[in-house]
């Protein structure tokens, strides 16, 4: 494992089966495709959980007596106070791997009542490469989010909860927009994926860098490309509005349940409609739902229970072919291989546009969204479901 850590103290020796083991547990966690490991120290046993395509799966657990070494043994290589077990603790490590393939991992340690849970996120850069057509947008909907980012000035709003691809949404646009002409700055907490010509800064609320703060330094750097990791209040969502009414082209997320909702969410921060009508461009919801194996089964339902899910007549008449998961080797047992965006792409049209400034309800927007065409997230996951990339049950379970 290679990093770039003081050596450990004489208390916390790097003795040989602490090192082996967290190797060995970081290395199968990479292999089988997990976001997140999870280790979290009990009583009598010491728990080992991998996020996988969104979903926690228990492993083999390391043996109880280790689990403090193995929490010591994390802080070291993230530079953490392994003497402080008192408070949360943030840092970042790296893990190599073979044929020379080195992963980032983010560690966060939080006490509890048997000892240091310690949470790591792999930073996996592929996901970040992927290019906008792989992520799972239909193709208006694709055309909508080009179009937008297209534009010279204007604010593009990414909306989901925590873990709903986000970030990897906004990377695929950024890498879209990279090009030597173009001078872009993005601000981030943290910056999990390095993205090569791009100014990206480390957000650090200790140190009194927060997003206001890197926004207005942005705007003395003569950019043209804005990234704001999260409009969490009403100064960065300020900040971020004037930018993209200055010639600036803004992409930021915020935490809300669906498009619509989003509007209402400013103007309940305190931003003027009028603002909002001639900034904000285009609203990006989504979910990620994991997608079925090959090894899928087709999936008979009445047409009672079909409704009620929300498929209209029209999919009925068409007769189609749902599926179900299986399992097999290749998904290991799951069903499920991989995961796919279910998005809904609003464009801030003249009607919507009107709505904002009469302080609409967020279902008033969402009835004249619809009236344009524009499908929410049920209909999203209907339509994959419909196409065999998901099943009715992940969907449900999602939306």
């Amino acid at each position: 494992m290679d990093t770039h850590s003081p050596s450990s103290s004489p208390d916390h020796h790097d003795d040989a089966p602490v090192v082996s083991l967290l190797h060995k547990l970081l290395a199968d966690a990479v292999a089988l495709g997990a976001s997140d490991v999870h280790i979290e120290p009990f009583e009598h046993f010491c728990r080992v959980r991998l996020r996988i395509d969104g979903v926690l799966h228990e492993t083999a657990p390391p043996p109880v007596s280790l689990k403090a070494k193995l929490a010591a043994r994390i802080k070291i290589l993230a530079r953490l106070d392994i003497a402080e077990r008192r408070v949360p603790q943030d840092g970042k490590m790296r893990l190599t791997l073979g044929q020379g393939r080195v992963v980032d991992l983010r560690v966060s340690t939080l006490p509890t009542q048997f000892g240091e849970k310690v949470v790591l996120r792999v930073l996996d850069g592929a996901p970040a490469s992927l290019a906008i057509g792989q992520l799972g947008y239909e193709p208006a909907q694709q055309q909508a989010l080009l179009q937008a980012i297209g534009k010279p000035h204007g604010l593009v709003l990414m909306t989901g909860p925590t873990g709903s691809g986000k970030t990897v949404s906004l990377y695929a646009c950024l890498q879209l927009l990279n090009r030597p002409g173009v001078n872009i700055a993005t601000a981030e907490d943290p910056v999990e994926i390095n993205l090569a010509g791009i100014n990206q800064v480390s957000i650090n609320e200790r140190t009194g860098l927060d997003f206001a703060v890197a926004l207005r330094a942005f705007l003395r750097q003569d950019p043209d490309i804005l990234m704001v990791g999260e409009i969490r209040d009403l100064t960065t969502a300020d900040i971020a509005v004037k930018a993209s009414q200055t010639g600036h082209l803004v992409l930021s997320t915020l935490h809300t349940n669906d498009a619509p909702a989003t509007l209402t969410r400013l103007l309940n921060m305190g931003v003027p409609a009028f603002d909002i009508a001639s900034s904000v461009t285009l609203i990006v919801a989504q979910r990620l739902v994991r997608k079925l194996c090959d090894c899928r089964q087709p999936w008979q339902l009445s047409p009672e229970v079909l409704r009620r899910a929300g498929f209209d007549d029209a999919d009925l008449a068409a007769g189609p072919t749902l599926f179900k998961p299986r399992g097999c080797d290749q998904c290991h047992r799951s069903g499920y291989r991989g995961r796919t965006g279910l998005y809904q792409v609003m464009p801030i049209s003249t009607g919507i546009g009107g709505l904002i400034l009469a302080h609409a309800s967020a279902r008033d927007l969402a009835r004249q969204a619809r009236s344009e065409g524009i499908i929410d997230l049920r209909r999203a996951g209907l339509q994959k479901v419909l196409q065999g990339q998901t099943s009715l049950r992940e969907v449900l379970a999602c939306t």
